[in-house]
């Protein structure tokens, strides 16, 4: 599949594009390969939303020109990766796991260069309780680094949203380009997982990780009015579905994937079927007589119809090999070219299947596609996901390692 050409893009299927990127800290290298895999299509987004990892992806593509945005998504993902930068790759079995635990060892006791740092022991004797282990000020100075806020805010080439929760209300909140100036501190306020980060102040208001409530941007982008039809890659790091649990280690990370997936299954399913209902109102109208539709109750359900089709494109991060429970702090150089290259790779065999290119079998308002679940399963890659979702058993990645640590390959910017 991922040597097929990609389709040219009709100009009848005149849809926007949207980039939903969810958080997972550092799987989130797999949503970098996936953007640079679009970079080179006819699928350029106009609008990235994220959160978490996802929001500081999505602050790099949008704060950048179109031909620098993939060097500096690199430059971020090699920053934040260099202690590790010199580990041998391409190591299996006991070995590659002990790497991957000494990764995220080093991450806990010394943090992310580009990114967190341990507070000072000067802390352990500070009047002020800490909220916190690490501080981010690290990636304030990346973000003001890789980052133009100016053309984010003004560049009008492509919107930007990320989600935060606030601390003292519990409610979620969009920072959007579309509606306010964005700073560093909104990128920030969308990753300032607790207890590891503090929260972020902002105008008087401090803000936690958007993953609390949902960790993905989906629905925002799909509901905000007014409506448009749209074709959204959805890029999702961690997996619904897996094996029984073997031993501890797999629990734990078999539990977060469920506790991370599941937003965005409850939200695809719910905005179906809630889209399905815009357009069942359309339908009905046509049906109805004049002397009804002038009535109050016509002009309440009329308010509620949709005529706007929407495509929504999945995009799972599904390894070949068991990541262990800290996967999402295990940000060694090796691990890190990997997950970007399976993002190069699936993104690459989605554009060639191009499902959403096929015409409608149905009024259906809302068509989900997933290209590499139908590849793992033998199916045809471009039919669209089943609506009971929940009962078709998609598989993970046989276990392999086909070039797990490939170096990202260097392009010029």
């Amino acid at each position: 599949m991922t040597d097929r050409k990609t389709p040219a893009r009709p100009a009848s299927y005149d849809k926007t594009i949207a980039l939903v990127l969810q958080g997972g800290g550092a799987l989130g290298s797999y949503q970098a390969g996936v953007y640079e895999a679009l970079a080179s299509s006819e699928y350029l987004p106009d609008w990235v939303a994220g959160i978490s990892i996802g929001a500081i992806n999505a602050a790099i593509i949008a704060g950048n020109a179109p031909e620098t945005r993939v060097a500096r998504l690199r430059e971020f993902w090699e920053k934040i990766s260099a202690p590790t930068a010199f580990w041998p790759n391409g190591m299996t079995g006991p070995l590659a796991i002990w790497q991957q635990k000494a990764s995220a060892f080093s991450a806990l006791m010394f943090g992310q260069p580009g990114f967190f740092a341990p507070h000072g022991v000067q802390s352990l004797f500070s009047v002020a309780k800490a909220t916190s282990y690490y501080n981010t000020n690290a990636l304030k100075s990346s973000l003001e680094q890789l980052v133009d806020f100016d053309r984010i805010n003004h560049a009008n080439e492509m919107r930007f949203s990320v989600g935060a929760v606030n601390v003292r209300t519990g409610n979620f909140a969009y920072f959007d380009s579309g509606e306010i100036t964005i700073r560093p501190e909104h990128v920030m306020a969308s990753g300032a997982l607790p207890p590891g980060f503090p929260p972020v102040e902002i105008d008087g208001e401090h803000y936690w990780d958007g993953g609390l409530v949902s960790n993905t941007p989906l629905q925002y982008v799909l509901d905000y009015y007014p409506r448009r039809s749209r074709l959204s890659f959805q890029v999702d790091v961690f997996q619904a579905f897996g094996k029984l649990p073997e031993n501890l280690e797999e629990v734990s990370e078999r539990e977060t994937d469920i506790r991370y997936s599941s937003r965005t299954r409850v939200n695809t399913d719910a905005f179906q079927k809630k889209h399905d209902v815009r357009h069942a109102i359309n339908e009905l109208e046509k049906l109805l007589p004049a002397e009804i539709m002038r009535t109050e109750q016509a002009k309440r359900l009329h308010a509620f119809g949709c005529v706007t089709e929407m495509d929504i494109v999945q995009l799972i991060y599904r390894p070949f090999a068991p990541q262990g429970a800290a996967k999402d702090y295990e940000f060694s150089r090796g691990t890190m070219s990997a997950r970007w290259q399976q993002g190069i790779s699936d993104a690459t065999a989605t554009l060639a299947a191009a499902p959403w290119l096929a015409p409608k079998l149905n009024e259906d308002g809302v068509r989900v596609f997933d290209v590499m679940h139908n590849i793992l399963l033998g199916r045809d890659p471009t039919i669209a996901k089943p609506r009971s979702d929940d009962t078709d058993r998609s598989p993970v990645r046989p276990t392999k390692s086909p070039k797990p640590h490939d170096p990202v390959v260097k392009k010029s910017a």
